[in-house]
């Protein structure tokens, strides 16, 4: 059955922004109904315009580009509360792909909508900017990485970034969280080849620092993991829900 916004499961977690029952309300009738989609579903393709925006309920998926030659570089990694498609709504176009890697309920919102947010709600499509600026905050923190790291820090910072933000959105357990990629779309972000990352994996499970398998992480102590891959220390702000 379809999610009322009012009893979004999402909303409960400290990560998302409070919001006014008059916000809420709106987001009801922004809101057009969810999509179901198994594993391994593109949901947006590069290159193409998109009538429909979501946000990610439940599931997991990957953002990524695919170069002239056939090989792929991933952008980053859907969790739930991620917002999709902005870019094609702004842009006309998307310009990386988007992939489920689980079963994935997606909210789904008119494209064309949008900017009646604009015009009814300023301050809910500040929040629009907001998640923009966070993706590039992102985007460069994983430059950072991916150009300055060795392949032990560069493995122990993606892997401390989503237990922290598994955590964020209430998917741990204990000390695991689900992490159900592939060895080599870590490998596709990181810009590591898989006998590098697998290898690199195993030196983490040795020092005892975070174990990857059957699709589940486990991160024994946070602020170890942390230290290996020269984590910021700054808390995780909370950002707005749509």
């Amino acid at each position: 059955m379809t999610v009322d916004c009012t009893a979004c499961p999402l909303r409960k977690n400290a990560l998302f922004s409070p919001m006014t029952e008059e916000e809420v309300a709106f987001m009801r009738r922004f809101k057009t109904g969810e999509l179901q989609v198994t594993g391994g579903t593109q949901i947006l393709l590069e290159g193409s315009g998109a009538a429909q925006l979501y946000t990610c309920l439940s599931g997991h998926g990957l953002r990524y580009k695919t170069l002239s030659n056939g090989r792929r570089q991933v952008v980053s990694f859907v969790l739930p509360g991620d917002f999709i498609g902005l870019q094609a709504s702004v842009m006309g176009e998307m310009h990386h792909s988007v992939e489920s890697t689980t079963d994935m309920t997606l909210c789904v919102f008119n494209r064309a909508d949008i900017w009646t947010l604009f015009k009814s709600f300023p301050t809910r499509a500040f929040d629009l900017t907001f998640l923009a600026a966070v993706e590039e905050h992102f985007l460069g923190e994983a430059l950072a990485t991916v150009g300055q790291k060795g392949a032990f820090e560069k493995l122990a910072w993606s892997l401390h970034r989503f237990f922290t933000r598994a955590d964020a959105v209430g998917l741990v357990r204990g000390a695991q969280c689900p992490l159900p990629y592939r060895q080599q779309d870590l490998a596709d972000a990181l810009g590591l080849s898989l006998v590098h990352t697998n290898k690199t994996l195993a030196r983490l499970r040795g020092q005892g620092l975070a174990d990857w398998s059957d699709g589940r992480l486990t991160v024994p102590d946070v602020a170890a993991l942390a230290e290996a891959g020269l984590v910021d220390a700054a808390r995780m702000q909370t950002r707005p829900l749509i």
